[in-house]
């Protein structure tokens, strides 16, 4: 447009905008709604009327005949001016705003200010459909939200909703009804979010589903057990000593003389590489074991078939070793037949002084020594076992018994004999390796061990062997639990294939089958910590009046890091300078955050 055919008091469109040209010259000035005045290019305005036009509250027009101009152009093409009189009968600064405004719906008309058409009848026709429908689909909406504060879901409101619930989960970053509600599209907030309307229960558990584990049972039928020569080792008492509650027990532990037999369920009898149960546990990796509920890494069946001792009699590959000085000799691993009772850990503890416990403690004891000689850290930072029992959370500590122990020393003992008997005979298997943190020692109280368990890096597996730092063993390998875990799964296959005279894995089909691990562990284990302290929340929030102790095993710069024993739960207080490490306080709950996994808690008293 040129500034030649704009004078002052001029009506021009500046971006979808009215106003009223002040002066014209090199740039044009031009006084906006609310007074406020600017200056710009001739090229950036539209001429709707040369005016004269005092103020823009005078855009007001009367009702507009836009039936009678739309068939009155049929055919034609007119300029707003035009326009502007069939539809008002003049052509003044307001109705040619107003012009304008018909032209910019859309509904009649198209084309520029100097050049408009009427639209198609089918054209108008589709238009109003798609209004209606918008006008419709826009009702419905609103009347969703006002559902959704209300928290009065209908069938097809819980459809809608799913697109919350996939921000819950972690799997989108966008939610036009988070956005409504002018709430943060986060996880957090959508968990919130939907306890509040009603979707999910208020004790809901997304952190399974938020982290990627694999869910549900694997319905994959079990093969029959092979017939195959196996070692009788009824005649031995053995044990399978697990917490109470236990349904997977694959391993158990019996004595014969001077040597200890640790028995573990010979899953590689039925699971060969590549088969589909193979293929299926490898993509799980591992037991999930979650308070609610045990998601399996193989089908039940399987389990039911092989637990040990829930059959009179079971198979096993058995792992036989002699102890002499603290280290292992006369290591053997056969296919066996083994009968197992079942006892806990409370059990076992009371019957220590017992033979065969006695018998056992003795070479695990002596095996423990020798450990803790060469490093082994023994770090005893509270635990717990949360579980929901129906509709109750129940956390019971886990006590540090001597039959643990005892337990815990036999099955490392079985790894390392399943890593040296794979090293002497040339066997390929994931070894357990961990690296020596920067400073090594033997942390005293509880605040030194959470320090020095911060220091410690993760285990990995690796092709060769190398020491493991935090068991304090030159090799090891993870061989106790091929029911659980599908690394233990893998060391079995390679040693039952050996032990049988079949083809072992080569190096590169071992890679291949535990290159994937660590990610899928990590997964599984972030899955398990948030679940149990998903529960510890709910547990505090149904027991708005716990008190309990802490004891403090860190000093930040404004908080102090506390562990509550009864609960193993790690948190924050405010720091206070009468707070020292290992102080412990009297704490009382004030305040749960269940979607964000926070407990708030106020001192009551220091601890004498």
């Amino acid at each position: 447009m040129s500034s030649a055919s704009l004078r002052p008091g001029s009506l021009v469109l500046y971006k979808i905008h009215p106003a009223i040209v002040s002066s014209v010259g090199e740039k044009i000035e031009i006084q906006l709604d609310g007074g406020k005045s600017k200056r710009v290019r001739d090229k950036d305005v539209t001429l709707l009327h040369p005016g004269p036009l005092a103020s823009l509250g005078a855009l007001r027009t009367g009702e507009a005949a836009i039936d009678e101009a739309w068939e009155l152009l049929e055919g034609e093409t007119v300029a707003l001016s035009e326009l502007a009189e069939l539809l008002y009968g003049e052509y003044s600064p307001a109705t040619a705003w107003g012009a304008w405004g018909v032209l910019q719906d859309g509904l009649y008309f198209e084309g520029g200010a100097a050049a408009i058409r009427r639209r198609s009848e089918a054209a108008v026709r589709q238009e109003r459909e798609t209004r209606e429908s918008r006008q419709r689909a826009q009702q419905e909406w609103e009347e969703f939200l006002e559902r959704v504060d209300r928290a009065e879901l209908m069938d097809e409101d819980r459809k809608r909703l799913a697109e919350v619930e996939r921000v819950a989960l972690g799997d989108s970053q966008q939610s036009r009804i988070l956005t409504a509600h002018d709430l943060p599209v986060s996880p957090e907030s959508a968990h919130k979010f939907l306890i509040r309307c009603g979707y999910w229960g208020p004790h809901e558990n997304p952190w399974p589903r938020r982290a990627g584990a694999r869910l549900g049972p694997l319905e994959i039928a079990a093969p029959d057990l092979p017939d195959e020569p196996r070692r009788d080792l009824t005649h031995l008492q053995a044990w399978a000593i697990d917490d109470a509650g236990n349904q997977d027990p694959d391993d158990a532990i019996s004595i014969d003389g001077d040597r200890l037999w640790v028995h573990v369920a010979d899953v590689a009898a039925l699971v060969r590489p590549d088969g589909h149960i193979d293929q299926a546990a490898r993509e799980r990796s591992a037991n999930l074991y979650l308070p609610e509920r045990i998601h399996t890494m193989l089908p039940e069946a399987l389990t039911d078939r092989l637990g040990l001792g829930l059959a009179e009699r079971s198979p096993a590959l058995s792992f036989g070793f002699c102890l002499d000085d603290g280290e292992l000799t006369d290591i053997e691993i056969v296919p066996s037949w083994v009968c197992v009772q079942r006892a806990t850990y409370d059990e076992v503890d009371w019957r220590m002084h017992e033979q065969p416990f006695a018998a056992i403690n003795e070479m695990t004891s002596a095996y423990r020594a020798r450990r803790l000689a060469r490093g082994a850290a023994r770090i005893d930072l509270p635990e717990t076992s949360v579980r929901v029992v129906g509709d109750e959370v129940v956390i019971r500590p886990l006590p540090k018994l001597a039959s643990r122990d005892m337990v815990t020393d036999a099955m490392l003992m079985a790894g390392e004999a399943a890593a040296r008997f794979a090293q002497a005979n040339g066997i390929v298997i994931p070894f357990a390796m961990q690296p020596s943190p920067e400073e090594v020692r033997q942390p005293q109280g509880m605040a030194e061990m959470y320090a020095y368990r911060r220091l410690f890096k993760p285990s990995r597996a690796t092709l060769e062997p190398e020491p493991h730092f935090g068991l304090g063993l030159d090799l090891y390998a993870r061989a106790t639990s091929p029911l659980r875990r599908y690394a233990d799964l893998v060391v079995h296959q390679q040693l039952r294939a050996f032990t049988t005279g079949r083809a072992l894995l080569s190096a590169d089909q071992v890679l291949e089958r535990t290159a994937a691990l660590d990610a899928t562990s990590a997964t599984i284990r972030r899955a398990e910590r948030f679940s149990n302290q998903h529960w510890k929340m709910v547990y505090l929030s149904r027991n708005p009046g716990w008190q309990g102790e802490a004891v403090v095993v860190a000093l930040e710069e404004r908080k102090a890091v506390v562990i509550v024993p009864e609960l193993a739960l790690e948190t924050r207080i405010r720091l206070s300078p009468d707070y020292s490490l290992d102080q412990t306080l009297e704490l009382a709950v004030r305040e749960v955050d269940i979607p964000a996994q926070a407990a708030y808690f106020r001192v009551l008293a220091l601890a004498s």
